[in-house]
């Protein structure tokens, strides 16, 4: 299980970081950067371009899909220079039922959580069971079981994304929630909202501290 407790905010967690809120936000002038600056600081093709996949589920196909498409130009143009970039671990393919994988998601979600997690459906997984399906089966278990990136490298890719888009704090709390079950520190969030407020803006840097605070006020 990868999840250890590491107080220091490393350039990969960085680049990490800013690599989901600029694709997130659809700027790709500074995502070309912070690609560079990823490769540069020793992320691997195959780290980035996991995480430009896993964001389609918190920020839409076509946001993705343009990371992706900008990251093979990036890479392109390096390739050009005589830049070798290391591939670095392949992803692993889960496979099995939907049945299985619904199993899988579910002990995932205990893994992120920290808790738990029911087979009793409640709120909106009760009303529309066919996200709660999805979730469990393609989030948590396809995409979070390929490996190549840790637990808390995959949440702060999350977090990126939730608190760089409006309206999304309680997905945002819960994976603030799961950030720190899998091992980050409180210090190491709020060096997330710092980035975000020096790189995508103020108001969206506060309302993630905000939601931090009152993530911290329920525990």
């Amino acid at each position: 299980m990868n999840i250890q407790q590491n107080h220091e905010f490393n350039p990969h967690h960085k680049h990490i970081v800013l690599i989901a809120a600029f694709t997130a936000t659809g700027n790709m002038a500074r995502l070309k950067n912070a690609l560079n600056a990823g490769l540069d600081t020793g992320l691997t093709i195959n780290q980035i371009r996991e995480e430009l996949v896993q964001l389609y589920a918190y920020c839409g196909f076509p946001r993705s899909l343009n990371g992706i498409t900008m990251f093979m130009s990036v890479l392109e143009k390096r390739k050009s220079e005589g830049i070798q970039d290391p591939e670095g671990q392949l992803p692993v393919t889960v496979t099995g039922t939907n049945e299985n994988k619904y199993e899988m998601g579910r002990k995932m979600l205990e893994t992120l959580t920290g808790r738990p997690v029911s087979g009793q459906l409640t709120g909106a997984n009760a009303f529309a069971p066919g996200i709660d399906a999805f979730l469990k089966e393609h989030l948590f278990a396809d995409i979070f079981g390929r490996g190549v990136l840790t637990y808390q490298e995959r949440e702060l890719a999350t977090i990126a994304v939730l608190a760089s888009l409006p309206g999304l704090e309680a997905q945002l709390q819960a994976h603030l929630g799961m950030g720190m079950t899998v091992g980050l520190t409180e210090g190491q969030l709020e060096q997330v909202f710092g980035l975000l407020e020096n790189n995508i803006g103020k108001q969206q840097a506060d309302a993630g501290r905000t939601v931090l605070t009152k993530l911290k006020a329920t525990k």
